[in-house]
């Protein structure tokens, strides 16, 4: 009797559906349009990069348009069908036979050609706003020709912006499980100098700093009486403060394990969020510390004196969340539905309220901010590794990174978004208005946790509709929603190069994602209850996860 081919599995019929719906949604390009006129402009700087340049439009792809970019700014090197270098061709003739005319790609160092992001700002005469952009996710005949935004005729302006020049691998197994806390991990943090340490608080009274180059608990960290809610490195990675529901922040030697100076009182309930002063604002040798706690207020805490600067009153509910601007700006997120900005002086006196944003209708549980990344890491570059030798030099180039990263078209933007448990996101930008730029809809329940990636393109949500979302970092445009995981999804994690997301659930598992494509990466269980906190590194080499089964997971590619 013949074996009988077993029926396709409800899996393998939804991926031949969606590999067919692909197959038809595959549409050419017509070959019969021509060429169209490109100009580059730096959108850090607003500046045009050489002159319009004519292009196939059915040439006219991303990919295309990226190594155009980088052979014109001399950091790729082409070869044509005929053999010939193309650095023996004249410019005009390179700038011309751009593409079509070269059949394979030599980089004169992998390590020169930079990724680029194109995007196309609508023409007004006012000041275009954040929503006139359009992202070429694929060529310009789809993007701009097809929906009548541009003919052939016209000029088009792409803005470039580079991508991070390295790759972070997804990781994808877990290479240290390490026990040692007695009740469920509430939070973890990598350091900002290196991969090589994590700090962890717990409900059993503790916080942890791990050796995750050789996967052993290297301090404890004892002296709260109760739960640790949330563990803070600061920016120059030389001081560990934690939050506690014994109402007080303490700070750490994270190199000893030993407590620096007395436990900072005065909130009178339980700590909820830390955020520390951007290391380029700082008075050298006093940085300074915000907390914010179920009390209503935030404290702003001198780190050398243990001592309170000033507290910040106003929210009528606890403050869930704090975060310290590069602007000098401080933002709290409240249970009162605002969320405030605040106006501090930098080296010392108080705080003034600049802004209430009144627009969520349920308690506002998280803020990101766009520039997030560069304060945390401030002055390590993981890229280069270059650690400058002085203090001046390490605060110039904080500065010169922050300035970096949140320049856009000329000017300092310093984005913000809000999540609530009425189901939406805000997108703001405060510099410029107290109303928001987008209104981010679609989950189904309480969204918990924000976040930007590090160049800011993009924002990921986490909710407790099961689902991470993935949204446009501009203009709050939805882009994808990453279903796999079937409970709660707690928070999530960009890595260093914004290509990756890790999610971490109720349903006991980490998922890392394609930020790009939407599709699922690496699906990695191993814990043996819900995942509360998780952190990716911020040099990308690997992710820290903890939660309920009270160990603490390493992961590495």
């Amino acid at each position: 009797m013949a074996t009988l081919v077993p029926p396709p599995s409800k899996r393998q019929k939804t991926e031949v559906a969606e590999k067919s719906r692909e197959q038809q949604s595959v549409e050419s390009i017509p070959s019969d349009l021509g060429s169209i006129r490109v100009q580059f402009n730096d959108n850090s700087t607003g500046q045009p990069f050489g002159a319009p340049i004519s292009v196939p439009v059915v040439d006219a792809t991303a990919r295309n348009l990226e190594l155009l970019l980088n052979t014109l700014q001399k950091n790729v090197s082409l070869v044509p069908i005929d053999g010939r270098l193309s650095s023996l061709l004249p410019v005009k003739q390179l700038e011309k036979n751009a593409f079509g005319q070269f059949a394979a790609e030599r980089c004169t160092d992998s390590s020169e050609r930079i990724p680029y992001r194109f995007t196309y700002r609508k023409e007004s005469k006012n000041e275009p706003e954040a929503g006139d952009t359009v992202d070429i996710a694929t060529d310009l005949y789809r993007s701009l020709l097809k929906p009548g935004l541009k003919t052939t005729e016209d000029i088009i302006i792409l803005q470039y912006t580079p991508q991070a020049v390295f790759r972070v691998r997804a990781v994808s197994r877990c290479s240290s499980s390490i026990a040692g806390h007695g009740q469920a991990i509430l939070a973890t943090q990598f350091s900002p100098s290196s991969s090589s340490r994590m700090a962890s608080g717990s409900g059993d009274n503790t916080a942890r700093i791990w050796d995750c180059d050789t996967g052993t608990p290297y301090k404890t960290l004892k002296g709260h009486t109760s739960w640790i809610l949330v563990v803070s490195w600061s920016p120059d990675a030389s001081t560990l403060a934690t939050g506690s529901m014994d109402n007080t922040v303490r700070l750490w030697n994270p190199q000893t394990g030993e407590p620096l100076g007395s436990p900072m009182k005065g909130h009178t309930k339980w700590v909820n969020s830390l955020a520390w002063e951007p290391y380029h604002l700082q008075t050298p040798g006093r940085p300074r510390l915000a907390s914010a706690s179920k009390d209503a207020t935030v404290r702003i805490w001198d780190t050398t004196s243990s001592r309170i600067d000033f507290a910040l009153t106003g929210h009528k509910g606890s403050v869930s969340c704090v975060r310290w601007g590069g602007t000098g700006l401080i933002y709290t997120a409240s249970h009162d539905k605002t969320v405030k900005i605040w106006n501090v002086t930098s080296g010392g006196g108080g705080g003034t309220l600049a802004h209430t944003l009144s627009a969520h209708a349920h308690r506002v549980n998280h803020l990101a901010l766009s520039t997030d990344f560069v304060l945390r890491t401030a002055y390590h570059d993981h890229h280069t590794s270059d650690i400058p030798p002085t203090p001046e030099a390490k605060l110039a180039k904080a500065r010169a990174r922050f300035a970096k990263a949140a320049t856009v078209n000329g000017r300092l933007v310093e984005r913000l978004v809000s999540a609530s448990d009425d189901f939406t996101m805000y997108l703001w930008e405060p510099s410029t208005s107290t109303k928001p730029l987008a209104r981010l809809l679609g989950h189904q329940k309480q969204v918990n946790h924000v976040t930007f990636s590090p160049d800011g393109l993009f924002i990921a949500s986490s909710a407790f509709d099961n689902h991470v979302k993935v949204w446009n970092g501009r203009d709050g445009k939805f882009v994808h929603t990453l279903k796999g995981h079937v409970g709660a999804v707690y928070m999530s994690c960009f890595s260093a190069d914004g290509r990756l997301l890790v999610s971490a659930s109720k349903d006991t598992t980490l998922k890392v994602w394609d930020v790009a494509s939407g599709k699922l990466r690496e699906n990695l269980p191993g814990h043996l209850d819900e995942v509360f906190a998780v952190d990716w590194s911020p040099d990308g080499a690997r992710v820290g996860s903890g939660g309920k089964d009270k160990a603490v997971r390493l992961w590495r590619h």
